[in-house]
């Protein structure tokens, strides 16, 4: 749009150049130009609110049904507890779906008013070069003549004061102009900047926008499944829960016994320095479930009565973030179908190993979107929260591991390997969580 005003702009000047159009006049049909194009920015930024405004609305939204699955998952585990949790899923889920469309549509008009706005600062800048040229050479004409030469070319003495007082607004002028020109260049580089995070942010929005989908279109499908196996036979489903429990807890007796043994040996002091921010959150929203240790729901839920990381709750979907730079070690699934009571230990998970010699394991994931060996970096979206793994609600799992002690043993009945080693609690390295909102009895320290 911008560029085209100013097509238009270059041709009114030849015109006015050729036809000897007043000044005035073509200023006016300049100005003219100029409101075209403030009504064309006027036009994008109002398409921008409206879109801020309607996610605004859909978050709204998302904090009604949050609520609701909160009332949901507090109840007892039932097949309709399971069938109104996937409900509850599947409808935030396509909240989150229309959040991330608007916020692509939202990304492209600001990139398109980015792109605009820097197209006009292009122009300012080369007309800004052309007055410094004009007013440099003219101080160099002004210059060239000394003092006396002045004084005998003068009629007078004021004549010779005017045109040194010319000299010193000349170098006024210039030294304005290139101040501005300054700063021009860096609120130039500061819009091409943001221009190139905001396309990097709209393709990060686009692909989790693709999972979501999928996730979405998963959610449906378990919950077809579950109701086609259970055919709503209750007692069939609690038997099946409890049997659940008395398997997970031995799995956990088997996992405590393997730490105990490594830690037995363990060196402390071979751990980086224990300092806030040694590594990054995992979710941009945060809200701590719970805290590392023996909190409340350890000490109902696990036989070692130790809750071996931290908590992130989350609704299914949510974007996970690798919390520092490294290397995938695992992209592993420990569930043996989409039934509740074959959903083991941490369900969809991942392993990132970093240059600290810390392990960092992301459980319960709904998805995985990183390979095994390939290269992350801080920040980078690598997963989304589900309820996959032994877990009563939609979270995310942290642990962080002392990297040389990890090791992945197949402990049946979960699938695959579980990752065991020696855990460290997160809140050592995390940023402080003295201002994040976390539950009542999340037990942190």
């Amino acid at each position: 749009m911008i560029r085209t005003l100013s097509a238009t702009l270059v041709f009114l000047a030849l015109i006015a150049s050729s036809a000897r159009i007043s000044y005035g006049a073509f200023d006016a049909l300049g100005r003219l130009v100029a409101q075209s194009a403030d009504g064309a920015m006027t036009t994008l930024q109002k398409n921008i609110e409206e879109k801020s405004a309607e996610l605004q609305r859909i978050q709204a939204e998302r904090e009604a049904l949050e609520k609701t699955l909160k009332v949901v998952s507090d109840s007892s585990d039932s097949i309709t507890k399971d069938i109104q949790t996937y409900n509850a899923n599947i409808n935030q889920l396509g909240l989150s779906i229309k959040a991330n469309t608007v916020t692509i549509e939202k990304l492209g008009y600001e990139i398109t008013s980015l792109a605009d706005e820097i197209d006009t600062m292009d122009e300012r800048i080369v007309r800004q070069r052309e007055v410094i040229g004009k007013l440099f050479t003219e101080l160099q004409q002004n210059e060239q003549e000394t003092l006396m030469a002045r004084l005998l070319k003068s009629k007078s003495l004021s004549d010779t004061i005017s045109a040194m007082q010319n000299i010193r607004t000349l170098n006024e002028s210039l030294s304005s102009n290139i101040e501005e020109m300054r700063a021009l260049q860096t609120d130039y580089t500061g819009k091409i900047a943001d221009a190139k995070q905001k396309r990097v942010s709209r393709e990060v929005q686009k692909s989790n926008l693709t999972n979501l989908q999928q996730i979405a279109a998963d959610q449906k499908s378990e919950k077809q499944k579950l109701l086609s196996v259970t055919k709503n036979q209750e007692r069939y489903y609690e038997e099946q829960i409890a049997e659940l429990d008395r398997k997970q807890e031995e799995i956990n007796a088997i996992m405590e016994e393997i730490e105990h043994q490594l830690r037995s040996t363990f060196d402390p002091t071979l751990l980086p320095l224990v300092r806030s921010g040694v590594i990054g959150f995992p979710v941009e929203d945060r809200y701590v479930t719970q805290c590392y240790g023996q909190t409340k729901a350890a000490m109902t839920l696990y036989r070692t009565k130790t809750h071996n990381g931290v908590d992130f709750g989350g609704p299914i979907g949510t974007p996970v973030l690798a919390v520092e730079s490294g290397t995938v070690m695992k992209v592993g699934n420990n569930d043996r179908g989409i039934s509740r009571w074959n959903k083991y230990q941490y369900g969809k998970y991942i392993v990132i190993k970093h240059e600290n010699n810390l392990m960092t394991l992301y459980g319960h994931l709904s998805r995985q979107s990183v390979k095994e060996g390939s290269t992350v970096e801080k920040g980078q979206v690598i997963g989304y929260i589900g309820n996959t793994g032994y877990s009563k609600g939609a979270h995310l799992h942290l642990t962080v591991f002392w990297a040389p002690s990890v090791q992945y043993k197949s402990i049946p009945p979960a699938a695959g390997v579980v990752p065991v080693g020696i855990t460290i609690d997160p809140t050592d390295y995390l940023p402080s969580l003295f201002q994040i909102p976390k539950a009542r009895d999340a037990g942190c320290k």
